[in-house]
C-alpha cells in the first residue's frame, strides 16, 4: 500500500502516505493515556486541523511556482509534513524566493483569521496558563498556535526548509548557486543535529526523524546543484579524448539525429555530452 488519493483541486493531485494513519494512531493512544478517550479524539481532529493547514500551505508553493510557469507533479501529507514536488525549480532567485515565501504565508494568513475570530468572539483562551498547555481544549486556538509554529519553523534559514531556499535566494547573487547552497545545506545539517539532540534528551520521535529527514534532503539538494553546475561548465569538444571514444561509440543516439545536451551511461558512470545527434564529450560523475 502506497499512498490514497484525496482529490486534484487546481488540477494537482493531493496525496496522503499510509504511515500518516500510524501518526493518527500514536496521537490517539498518547492523549487517551494522558486524558482519557475525549482527549484522544480531539487530538486526532487537531492533527488533521494542522495536515489540513499543511495542505493549503503546500498549495501556496504550488499555485505560485504555476504562476512562473513551473508546474506542479503531486502534494503527498506524510506523518513529518507535507511536499509539493513541482517539476522542477526556478533557476531565477526572485522567482525561488518567492515560491518559497508563498507556503509560510499562507499560514500567516490562516494564522491571523483564527486571531480575528478569536478577538470577535471575545476569547480568553489567549491566557499564558492556556498557551503553555500542549492542547488547550479550544481548537481555534490550538491551530493559530500550530500556525504560528509553522511559520517559525519553515522560515529557519536552512535546507530543506522554506527559510533555507529564502537564504540560497538571497546569496546566490553575491556568491553564487552552488556556494550559496552549500551554505544553506550546511546550516541545515546544524539544525539536523539540533533536532536531533533535542528529539532525543524530550524522548521526541518525531523530532529526531525531522532531523534525519533535514540533513539527507540537504545534501540531496547540495548534490544535484554540484552536478548541474559541473555540467552547465563542462565545454564540449569538438575532437574526443582517445580514452572516451570507445565508451561513446557505443552510446546509442539518445533522443535522434538532431539532440544536443547531455545523457548519463548508467553502464559506465559516465556523462555523455551530445551536439546535433553527435557525442563530442564524456566525462565521468563519480
Amino acid at each position: 500500500m502506497g499512498s490514497l488519493k484525496l482529490g486534484r483541486p487546481f488540477g494537482i493531485g493531493v496525496f496522503v502516505h499510509w504511515t500518516f494513519l500510524l501518526l493518527l494512531a500514536f496521537v490517539f493512544y498518547e492523549f487517551s493515556v494522558l486524558g482519557g478517550p475525549e482527549l484522544g479524539i480531539y487530538a486526532v481532529i487537531f492533527v488533521l486541523g494542522v495536515f489540513a493547514c499543511v495542505t493549503l500551505h503546500e498549495f501556496g508553493h504550488a499555485l505560485t511556482a504555476r504562476h512562473f510557469g513551473i508546474r506542479t507533479r503531486d502534494i503527498t501529507l506524510y506523518p513529518i509534513g507535507g511536499v509539493a514536488r513541482l517539476e522542477r525549480m526556478s533557476d531565477s532567485p526572485w522567482e525561488e524566493f518567492w515560491i518559497a515565501v508563498a507556503g509560510p504565508a499562507v499560514n500567516v494568513v490562516i494564522a491571523s483569521v483564527l486571531g480575528l475570530v478569536l478577538a470577535l468572539l471575545g476569547s480568553e483562551s489567549l491566557s499564558r496558563e492556556a498557551l503553555m498547555q500542549p492542547l488547550t481544549g479550544n481548537l481555534v486556538v490550538d491551530l493559530l498556535r500550530a500556525n504560528i509554529v509553522l511559520v517559525l519553523f519553515n522560515m529557519l534559514p536552512a535546507f530543506p526548509m522554506d527559510g533555507g531556499r529564502v537564504l540560497r535566494a538571497l546569496l546566490v547573487a553575491p556568491f553564487g548557486r552552488l556556494a550559496a547552497t552549500r551554505t544553506a545545506a550546511a546550516l541545515g545539517g546544524v539544525f539536523a543535529v539540533l533536532f536531533g539532540i533535542v528529539g532525543i534528551l524530550n524522548r521526541n520521535p518525531m523530532l529526531v526523524l525531522i532531523g534525519v529527514f533535514a540533513y539527507f534532503a540537504g545534501q540531496q539538494e547540495l548534490a544535484a546543484v554540484r552536478y548541474q553546475e559541473r555540467v552547465r561548465s563542462a565545454e564540449p569538444l569538438d575532437v574526443l579524448p582517445a580514452d572516451d571514444a570507445e565508451v561513446l561509440d557505443a552510446t546509442p543516439e539518445p533522443l535522434g539525429a538532431h539532440f544536443t545536451g547531455s545523457v548519463i551511461d548508467d553502464r559506465t558512470g559516465m556523462c555523455v555530452i551530445w551536439r546535433n545527434g553527435r557525442a563530442v564529450h564524456a566525462y565521468r560523475i563519480d
